[in-house]
């Protein structure tokens, strides 16, 4: 008999942790993203080519989530992820096969957006449907831990490939492996999942309508929203333009993906059972300030590998712990009924900041330098921890007499 995880009634930690297996495994397929920076210039290309192929999976998310709901109502939620599963790995032989720089790699880009978004959205409500709303901040940190340890991987396999002397497309090769594995084990967990209680109700349903997306845009969910794109735009536009900072400076790249994901999944994993505990307006408060630290550490204190790595393990423990913390309250904050789409309109958030941003972060390299972007992203951090600022300053507002607004 499989043993139960605590305080989560009839979800195994046997399932969960096959569900959790999967998303790794499809997760490498957007880690290794991070190498078209590397794949572009030794094609003859630049940044800006990178984040072209980029932002171009950002208008097929936009599908990918207005859709995932339909698709999750009909089939299935793991089956819609095994389904679409089969486009990571299109997209991933595409990066690797198709020869030089130019448009025709605009296409996988698009494919790889349609895979990515209905996964990376399918994940979260498919743990709110399995977990008590008050654990559910504990498992999507587990589940955002594995996800985040599947990224990490797509970068350092290709560091490591080309350590033993292997093309960095043998990353993409086993990315694309991986995904094929990963929609096999989706595809047999569905029938084990379905069986399980939906803790959201039985006539729950996941699609999203104008209505509902402006009753929870209207609601306290908003501010959660807004962090996560801000959030995937600083992600994105250091991740994905990491091996670029790193040859200016003449430093290792692998060294700021191993102490980036290295702390965002130990904290994930190990720290957040006990930040989801403390009060989460102050959590993400202290946890987007040390956003904002790390830019200015990259911007001004990184010279050796030391200080690249300490750089990489602030941004990894701030990006990480506040991303768990905004997903629990932005599922928690939703009006009633309406989790799954404040979980949608939180993945295409997170889309438009992770996707939409690096064509805005490759140009400003190409034509202005690395200092001008890290710059913007310091004032993107910046907005991001004023928000965290501002609903703390209301709540506290509230609690003297004078208005309970942001809270």
């Amino acid at each position: 008999m499989p043993t139960r995880i605590t305080q989560a009634p009839n979800i195994s930690s046997t399932l969960f942790g096959v569900f959790c297996l999967g998303s790794y495994l499809l997760s490498l397929s957007y880690g290794s993203t991070f190498l078209l920076s590397l794949l572009m210039v030794s094609r003859g290309g630049n940044e800006h080519d990178a984040g072209s192929v980029i932002s171009a999976a950002m208008l097929s998310t936009f599908v990918a989530v207005i859709y995932s709901g339909h698709l999750s109502d009909r089939f299935g939620a793991a089956r819609s992820i095994a389904l679409c599963a089969g486009l990571l790995v299109v997209s991933t032989l595409g990066f690797a096969l198709v020869p030089g720089y130019g448009n025709g790699l605009l296409c996988f880009g698009l494919t790889l957006g349609l895979g990515w978004g209905v996964f990376y959205t399918l994940g979260p409500i498919i743990v709110a449907m399995l977990v008590e709303p008050l654990q559910r901040a504990r498992y999507f940190a587990l589940l955002s831990g594995s996800m985040m340890t599947g990224i990490g991987s797509g970068p350092l396999l290709g560091r490591l490939a080309t350590a033993l002397g292997y093309p960095v497309t043998t990353a993409f090769y086993i990315a694309a492996l991986a995904s094929a594995l990963g929609a096999i084990i989706f595809w047999r967990l569905a029938v084990r999942l379905q069986a399980q209680p939906n803790q959201m109700g039985a006539a729950a349903v996941s699609r999203i309508s104008i209505a509902s997306a402006i009753a929870v845009l209207s609601s306290r969910a908003v501010f959660p929203i807004i962090m996560v794109g801000l959030g995937g735009c600083v992600f994105g536009g250091l991740s994905s333009f990491q091996t670029s900072y790193a040859a200016m400076r003449t430093l290792d790249y692998s060294l700021f993906f191993l102490g980036f994901m290295g702390a965002a999944i130990s904290g994930r994993l190990l720290i957040a059972s006990i930040v989801v505990k403390r009060d989460p307006y102050i959590a993400s408060c202290v946890l987007s300030g040390l956003m904002v630290v790390s830019i200015l550490m990259f911007q001004y204190l990184v010279g050796d590998g030391a200080s690249y790595l300490l750089a990489a393990i602030v941004l990894g423990v701030g990006y990480g712990l506040t991303y768990s913390v905004i997903n629990g309250l932005a599922a928690n904050e939703a009006p009633t009924g309406l989790t799954s789409q404040a979980l949608l309109l939180f993945s295409l958030s997170y889309f438009v900041g992770v996707f939409g941003f690096p064509l805005l972060a490759g140009k400003i390299i190409v034509e202005q330098g690395m200092t001008v972007l890290l710059y913007t992203l310091l004032a993107v951090a910046v907005i991001n921890w004023l928000i965290t600022v501002a609903r703390q300053a209301w709540r506290v507002r509230g609690a003297t007499g004078s208005g309970a607004l942001g809270r």
